[in-house]
């Protein structure tokens, strides 16, 4: 065992000796190669290197490109048309006739709140009748050249930031695909006859 590690301990020795005494490989000089040089080689001048070394320097300095998002939101509502009252008892109805109530139009702001419209029905012509959550009901005209029978399943109309319906001002649509533009509206109130 220690003539194994005695005879380890002189092979490491001479290791380096012997790598000291090799021949060097042949590796070709490039300095002794001759020149050669490119025709189309034009040396910077001072101005071009300095503009060059700007154009890093501010690429440093100036702020990352920061792509921006922007998020619009469209809120559209749906108006239905009104449901109509369950007829619990058809004889019922039958032994009482009743007459056709009567409505007069009055005078009303230009605008009434979304929220309040609980349905709507086509009237006569390019009116809509619009039903709020109060009981009233709202004569609705449309442009002339519309037809409120165009509306009979409801229409969507774009929510505004006042969350208002307003004359001359929101568009109603109808799906079925018209575009109509508010003209006028009245509150419709029951007359005796």
């Amino acid at each position: 065992m220690n003539s194994l590690l005695a005879w380890s301990g002189s092979v490491a020795l001479a290791l380096p000796l012997l790598a000291a005494n090799a021949p060097a490989p042949a590796v070709p000089d490039i300095l002794d190669a001759p020149v050669q040089l490119d025709p189309q080689f034009r040396p910077l001048t001072k101005s071009e290197q300095l503009s060059e070394e700007g154009d890093r320097l501010e690429a440093l300095y100036l702020p990352q490109v920061q792509h921006q998002v922007r998020i619009e939101q469209r809120v559209v509502i749906r108006i239905s048309p009104a449901a109509r009252a369950p007829r619990s008892n058809l004889m019922a109805e039958q032994t009482q006739p009743r007459a056709p109530q009567r409505f007069e139009e009055r005078k009303m702001d230009d605008c009434i709140a979304l929220k309040d419209i609980s349905g709507v029905q086509p009237g006569s012509g390019n009116r809509l009748v619009l039903y709020m959550d109060d009981r009233t009901m709202i004569s609705a005209q449309l442009d002339k050249s519309c037809r409120a029978r165009d509306f009979y399943s409801g229409f969507y109309v774009e929510r505004n930031e006042d969350g208002k319906l307003c004359v001359a001002r929101d568009k109603l649509q109808s799906r079925s695909g018209p575009n109509c533009e508010l003209t006028r509206m009245r509150r419709l109130v029951p007359v005796d006859t």
